[in-house]
């Protein structure tokens, strides 16, 4: 059988560039045994023939004269299909994405391997080529196989006799990698990369030197436990340097990069549970997939029970890696009790939390890193306040924004810092959304605002008009859209300028009749209005309408979305619309009030509903311009 063409340029990616540490072939093998022993313990649950009484272990030995590396446990195995899944498809739901994101940049991409699933692979740095033999857990003898590979682009299958269920595979190793078949060498590199891993990792025992060949040959294999089998999160944190911790996180998260923070806890009374949770310093490749594969690894009273278990944190926390151990579930668990069980409910309660509190201390003491984490994983966080109404408050804390103080795009201004500097007597924080940051910029929606030096969150993310429709207040603040119904400055304005803004609707009121009545069909109302200073004209959305950056996005979607118009608001300053006002060519007339309709839906980032009239009705009037 052949691999895809895109995974063989994978593999050879791989073995030649992507990996500046070889080593890391033993960890990653290490960590699918491991797994395959606890998937093994998790289906003896339910089934007690796959129960042996045999205990659970993974064998590494070393051929020095054969130049050979055996890996072997006795856990889940695999069956002819799985083995063609799990083997021979690298990454099937991500390669041609995996090979367009390479840069070249050795040390960059290799963060990226373990987002793809592809760890075996790292076999073909050391090894020239790799036997794989297996056998599933309750299947008969006769139902073994056998996996091989060079890695250069196919790879070779058959069913073999195999008296034991489990995984056995050979790395026959290149004449260079010889380093590796060494016992000591094999040691050191367990007790560096899987010392924390509950299962025990063994080798044979060394011989004494005295002892001669002969006896050797009579007596039984003498294996012993290289690491120290003990589950990390059990020890107190006290006795866990940094590196264990990074080790962990490496081996449950497949990630090659190391974590930017964690949370290690033991809670003792009404409820009982460890939990060890981690933040990711990189975003994988299908964050936005709400499809992926995500949650913490469950284990009960230190037993696997379940991998990537989504009930103990909500969506918008979906990139948090961890561990929950908890001696109040019962063995039999399984995921509906999971999902109506009164104690997740309350151990989710406390992860959310604990996470939330994470991210705060993170802001707090380390901006510059929280600024990392934002750009990573901020449009994500932005789900929370819709789906996690209890704690929204603690989410808003965390928020970031572009504004029009700071002028570019990056978002970097907490709600906090926008209150702290407030003009007097402004009580509302005020926002604008839009398709992109140079839209939202140069609104015109942000020209009075401009004039009197007020700050405007400046939202471009698609899911920011969603997210306002949520988080309509922070800090007992009102959240503003500064593009939707009549704008109210509150104390900011003067006298004068309230009392002008009454009367340019009564001074003005044959004008707005005229406009009205032109667009009958497309506005709801027009309007004179005080929030432009250098535009003629603007539209604004009604108090109650879906804005205009969520119709776009449902209409691209092929969504319905209900019916509404635009209010279209006049600038009573405006030359343009004195111009428009003195009028008296009906034909003359139309084509300007035309013209400022659809600048002021262009400047809003919609599209012109006729955009040949709009290109016909400007030629038309330069053409009277150059007369």
């Amino acid at each position: 059988m052949s691999f895809q063409t895109e995974v063989k340029q994978l593999l050879h990616l791989m073995i030649h560039s992507l990996y500046s540490n070889k080593e890391i072939f033993l960890r990653e093998l290490v960590s699918n045994a491991s797994d395959a022993c606890d998937k093994l313990r998790f289906q003896a649950l339910k089934d007690d023939a796959l129960a042996d009484g045999q205990e659970l272990r993974v064998r590494i030995s070393a051929d020095k004269e054969a130049n050979t590396i055996t890996i072997e446990d006795n856990g889940i195995g695999m069956s002819r299909d799985d083995v063609i899944n799990n083997l021979g498809t690298i990454a099937k739901s991500g390669t041609a994405e995996f090979l367009q994101s390479l840069t070249g940049d050795e040390r960059k991409d290799s963060q990226l391997i373990g987002q793809f699933g592809v760890g075996f692979y790292s076999s073909f740095i050391v090894a020239k080529a790799v036997d794989v033999y297996t056998r599933k857990a309750g299947l008969p003898a006769a139902e073994g196989v056998h996996w091989h590979s060079a890695g250069e682009g196919e790879f070779d299958i058959e069913p073999i006799e195999k008296e034991d269920t489990g995984t056995r595979i050979v790395l026959h190793l290149k004449a260079e990698e010889s380093e590796f078949a060494d016992t000591w060498r094999l040691r050191n590199l367990i007790k560096k990369y899987s010392d924390h891993i509950s299962v025990p990792v063994q080798m044979l025992q060394e011989a004494p030197a005295q002892e001669s060949e002969e006896d050797k040959e009579e007596t039984a294999p003498d294996w012993e436990n290289v690491n120290s089998a003990k589950a990390l999160w059990t020890r107190p944190k006290s006795e866990i340097s940094d590196e264990e911790y990074q080790e962990l996180y490496h081996h449950i998260s497949h990630d090659f990069g190391d974590p930017l923070t964690w949370s290690h806890n033991k809670v003792e009374g009404k409820l009982d549970y460890t939990s060890l949770l981690y933040i990711p310093k990189k975003a994988p490749f299908d964050l936005w997939n709400r499809d992926r594969v995500r949650g913490l690894k469950l284990y009960v009273n230190r037993v696997f029970i379940m991998d990537d278990v989504e009930q103990f944190l909500p969506l918008y926390l979906r990139f948090v890696k961890g561990i929950v151990d908890s001696n109040d579930l019962p063995l039999n668990v399984s995921r509906e009790i999971l999902q109506s069980d009164s104690t997740i409910e309350s151990i989710k309660t406390a992860m959310v939390k604990r996470v939330l509190d994470m991210l705060d201390k993170l802001a707090k003491k380390k901006p510059d890193e929280y600024q990392g984490f934002w750009e990573e994983f901020g449009q994500v966080l932005k789900e929370g306040p819709a789906e996690d109404f209890a704690n929204k408050e603690k989410i808003a804390k965390l928020l970031r924004f572009a504004t029009s103080h700071t002028g570019d795009a990056k978002q970097d201004v907490s709600l906090a810092d926008y209150i702290g500097r407030m003009k007097d007597g402004q009580e509302k924080i005020y926002y604008v959304c839009a398709d992109n940051h140079q839209t939202a910029k140069n609104s015109p929606h942000l020209e009075v605002f401009r004039k009197k030096g007020i700050e405007v969150l400046l939202l471009s993310d698609r899911i920011d008009e969603w997210l306002m429709g949520y988080l309509q207040e922070f800090d007992g603040k009102a959240l503003v859209d500064v593009a939707r119904g009549g704008l109210d400055l509150g104390d900011i304005d003067t006298e004068e300028e309230k009392q002008a803004q009454e009367k340019a609707n009564d001074e003005h009121k044959d004008l707005l009749e005229r406009v009205k009545s032109l667009f009958a069909d497309e506005v709801e109302d027009v309007r004179m209005t005080h929030r432009l200073v250098e535009s003629p004209a603007c539209v604004v959305v009604g108090d109650n309408d879906m804005g205009a950056q969520m119709r776009r996005i449902m209409e691209a979607a092929g969504q319905e979305v209900p019916d509404s118009k635009p209010i279209f608001e006049l600038n009573p300053d405006h030359p343009l619309v004195t111009r428009l006002e003195s009028e008296t060519n009906e034909e003359r007339f139309a084509d300007l009030a035309n013209i400022l309709l659809e600048q002021a839906r262009l400047a809003e980032g919609s599209s012109l509903h006729d955009a040949s009239g709009f290109v016909a009705r400007l030629n038309k009037l330069l053409l009277e311009m150059m007369d």
